[in-house]
């Protein structure tokens, strides 16, 4: 996937522009061109909490964002090593910001590899990168996993309980903030409308900044 990034004037596709503002430069002939630069979006979380369901209600109660699940990228590419991994998270910042030139910003859900989000060649073309972090009691957790996707699995299920504390007890991986919404007594449609009002907030934040 590389559109916006592409030099009209020499034909360059390589991952190696140069950004400044919302101008592209290519550095092989110097061409340069503008691109609408916006902030990328990620709803993240441990597994079962709820991240794609709330994405899916987000589609329904809104039309100004692009909503992607990396899961996606599963089917498609190796996932096994860290490098596979960045390799996807490269692939899903080039989709998003070739999508975001029709000017509505992408919205993610992706559970692991967060640090990798601000390491990428990609993350250049956003004017910032804001990562919300869902997360819910434990006694909600295990019903959700148990009930809503059918897992049994007590290693699975601890697995994401002990994330999902990590989240609620911290406020970054790597180098990457992120912010918190507690979701357990939410519906579907009151975490997706509570998660539109934190998009919209921080849209409002960069257009303020002079950003987007």
């Amino acid at each position: 996937m590389k559109m916006v990034d592409i030099c009209s004037q020499c034909g360059n596709y390589e991952w190696d522009k140069l950004v400044e503002g919302n101008r592209i430069a290519c550095p092989k002939c110097g061409h340069s061109w503008e691109f609408l630069k916006l902030p990328l979006f990620v709803l993240t979380g441990t597994s079962g909490v709820g991240k794609t369901t709330t994405l899916r209600a987000l589609q329904r109660v809104s039309r100004d964002f692009v909503c992607l699940d990396t899961d996606f990228f599963y089917n498609i590419m190796p996932h096994e090593t860290e490098a596979d991994y960045m390799a996807q998270t490269e692939q899903a910042q080039a989709l998003s910001r070739d999508v975001m030139q029709c000017g509505r910003p992408v919205v993610w859900a992706r559970a692991g590899n967060i640090h990798m989000l601000d390491k990428t060649y990609g993350a250049r073309f956003f004017s910032g990168i804001f990562v919300l972090a869902l997360v819910c009691g434990e006694t909600g957790l295990r019903r959700r996993m148990a009930e809503g996707r059918g897992i049994g699995d007590p290693d699975w299920i601890q697995s994401s309980v002990d994330y999902n504390r990590y989240f609620m007890e911290h406020d970054r991986i790597g180098g990457v903030a992120y912010e918190r919404m507690d979701i357990t007594s939410l519906t579907a449609d009151e975490a997706a409308c509570a998660a539109e009002a934190w998009l919209k907030g921080k849209m409002a934040g960069e257009r303020r900044a002079g950003n987007a």
